[in-house]
């Protein structure tokens, strides 16, 4: 896993899968800035500017964001918070850990197949004899870069310990 800043003449960095695919990572206090992004029936309507504020802070503080990693925790229909990774604590925005032993596991495809995504994840981790604590969604690249690579992947992450 790496660590990149934000490059201005791409808007997403291309996502590797296999340093995601059906691993288990450990964090300690892993950082990251959290806020809130407006969802119309669990669609992000404000997504992008949020993360254009996001970028600005991130920035202005002169941090960096291992892995381009963005936790989605969908909350209900209205609303989503998203978790930036991020290497160090910064001002003016909300900064939280997140601790214990995770299970992720990769996707590809259009975004209506998150329904048997979930499912499958589901079954996955059931079948390792973990239980899913809590959950998140890893969109690893915005619409258009997802068409500039040819793969719109998806990564499931759940706490399990």
């Amino acid at each position: 896993m790496t660590t990149q800043s934000v490059n201005k003449t791409i808007c997403c960095p291309e996502f590797n899968p296999t340093q995601w695919d059906d691993k288990t990572i450990e964090w300690q206090n892993k950082k990251f800035i959290k806020h809130r992004v407006f969802t119309f029936f669990y669609m992000p309507v404000n997504f992008g500017k949020v993360m254009k504020k996001l970028d600005k802070i991130i920035t202005e503080a002169g941090a960096q964001i291992p892995d381009s990693l963005c936790l989605s925790d969908h909350t209900g229909k209205w609303n989503m918070n998203i978790y930036l990774a991020v290497d160090k604590r910064i001002d003016k925005i909300e900064n939280t850990t997140l601790s214990g032993k995770y299970f992720s596991k990769v996707y590809e495809g259009p975004f209506k197949d998150t329904g048997k995504w979930c499912s499958d994840y589901e079954n996955i981790v059931k079948s390792k004899g973990h239980e899913i604590k809590k959950w998140y969604m890893w969109y690893t690249t915005c619409p258009k870069c997802a068409k500039k690579y040819g793969k719109n992947y998806v990564v499931i992450l759940s706490q399990i310990e």
